[in-house]
């Protein structure tokens, strides 16, 4: 294998890793963790937890992204040949797609929705409530579209592993 070779695919594996945290994290976060802390665990407990939780997350799905990025500007740099295919910009719209979805959860939408949640705003309940129940719907809807597309990128990356090497 030569070092070009080697360079893509750990490019490709640090991708593929880094979507699997990305989006294994939010299925477990909206499925499991949130439903059941809400469920379990008294208001406004059970918010102050969350708020703590998802803003940590942010930081991992932002962090997450960066990494795909940089993973894939490596692979598309020692790729022969050089031009890129259109499966490649398809590939390269998804993690912009993703990315700048996972920078307005964590620069935006949680940081939103943990101020109302500050200020005292209960979902549903008055205008800061109502607020509230805004943001946190466009906060599922961002992270729905965000596996969506990390799902796809999986296929995509795992496309990249498969395509044929050009011979040198």
């Amino acid at each position: 294998m030569k070092g070009s070779e080697i360079a893509r695919l750990v490019a490709v594996s640090l991708a593929l890793l880094a979507t699997g945290v990305w989006v294994g994290g939010i299925v477990v976060l909206g499925a499991i963790v949130a439903p059941t802390v809400f469920g379990i665990v008294p208001a406004p407990t059970s918010a102050d937890a969350m708020t703590i939780v998802f803003v940590s997350f942010d930081k991992v799905a932002m962090t997450a992204a960066a990494i795909v990025a940089v993973a894939e500007v490596v692979r598309m740099r020692t790729m022969v040949p050089a031009s890129p295919t259109k499966v490649d910009v398809i590939r390269l719209a998804v993690i912009g797609a993703a990315g700048v979805l996972a920078v307005v959860q964590g620069l935006w939408l949680s940081p939103t929705i943990v101020a109302l949640h500050r200020a005292g705003a209960i979902r549903g309940s008055g205008e800061l409530g109502q607020k509230l129940e805004r943001f946190h719907a466009w906060s599922e809807t961002c992270g729905k579209t965000e596996s969506l597309l990390l799902v796809a990128l999986v296929v995509l990356l795992a496309h990249a592993l498969m395509a044929p090497r050009a011979k040198v």
